[in-house]
């Protein structure tokens, strides 16, 4: 199927951070004509401690969407993760790794700059391993994230709002309090391929639930380790579903997928300020490519903008009930 750049934006709503939108098969949707339901994969009755509660979340059709797009419109729902995000996925696969190579031990330290989903998801699983956890966020967060943060035991740092150039910046503070003390560990979020890994799992599971019979995966990058690791297994299982990327406002990563060129206007000669850009939507847009995201296989991108992120919210908040935050309207 050959979705059109404004399905595609249609599609990106909120219903997970994670920010996994599927296109569904070819069939047209219509409420006489309805796509059989998809199949979701069977469940444990019990799981083992904290990591046997991440992952295999449950796929769920956007009646709304479907009908006003006329594709069946699946959505990831990653808020089922006991941290209540996709970020769950990628703090048990760095802690995991560090613990299995020897680089971690119960005990040690593991560290990160953050100033969203992937501290609390660190914290939780870090306490879970009996992990000591390091969080740096600029002052300027919300406080109630450092709160939530020391809540799971976690030692947080706030710090001034700098350049990542500059030796203060959030992360680089993380960085250096690992590499202050012996069995500490960076998780270096946005290079850690162990991110991209995590995600594999995510890709199967979409496999899994979908039957392998979808026309195009739709997500927001931040990290870029979601977008990357579940291109990777939908295009090894089918090399024409399409991958398309949502972009926010002031982000390179759609030029950089468009046109080759790791360029935003707001960074224009004579024009760029120390804050470039101003949007409501958070965690996702980048100005320089990851490791991660340098891995991903996408096929287009599609640009967005805060009216329409919010109006999506609004719109999916209007048709199922369910509060939803700003960069959920982006499929993030």
């Amino acid at each position: 199927m050959d979705v059109p750049s404004g399905a595609l934006w249609g599609m990106a709503v909120a219903l997970a951070a994670a920010g996994l939108i599927l296109a569904h098969q070819a069939k047209r949707w219509s409420p006489t004509n309805p796509v059989p339901a998809v199949e979701q994969p069977s469940a444990a009755a019990v799981v083992e401690g904290l990591h046997g509660l991440i992952g295999n979340t449950r796929l769920v059709l956007i009646r709304s969407l479907s009908e006003a797009t006329g594709c069946k419109i699946l959505g990831k729902a990653e808020f089922q993760n006991p941290g209540g995000s996709v970020k769950d996925r990628v703090a048990l696969e760095i802690i995991s790794e560090a613990l299995s190579d020897g680089r971690l031990a119960r005990g040690g330290l593991i560290t990160e700059g953050s100033v969203g989903s992937t501290g609390v998801s660190l914290a939780m699983v870090a306490a879970a391993a009996g992990i000591r956890c390091f969080i740096a966020m600029p002052d300027d967060a919300a406080i109630e994230k450092s709160q939530m943060l020391e809540a799971l035991g976690a030692e947080v740092r706030r710090v001034r709002p700098v350049s990542i150039a500059h030796p203060q910046h959030f992360v680089n503070v993380a960085r250096r309090r690992a590499a202050a003390e012996d069995g500490a560990v960076f998780a270096d979020q946005f290079e850690n391929p162990a991110n991209l890994r995590a995600h594999l799992a995510t890709g199967a599971e979409i496999l899994e639930q979908t039957g392998g019979q979808l026309d195009a995966f739709v997500a927001g990058a931040g990290t870029g380790g979601t977008i990357a690791g579940v291109s990777q297994v939908l295009k090894k299982h089918d090399p024409s579903i399409r991958v398309v990327l949502v972009d926010p406002p002031g982000s390179s990563l759609y030029n950089k997928v468009r046109r080759g060129v790791l360029y935003a206007q707001a960074e224009a000669e004579g024009t760029r300020r120390r804050n470039p850009y101003d949007t409501i939507v958070e965690g996702i847009g980048l100005n320089r490519l990851t490791a991660n995201f340098a891995a991903a296989s996408v096929d287009d991108a599609v640009r967005g903008t805060d009216q329409e992120a919010v109006l999506m919210v609004l719109t999916f908040f209007s048709s199922c009930k369910r509060t939803t935050g700003r960069k959920r309207g982006f499929s993030k």
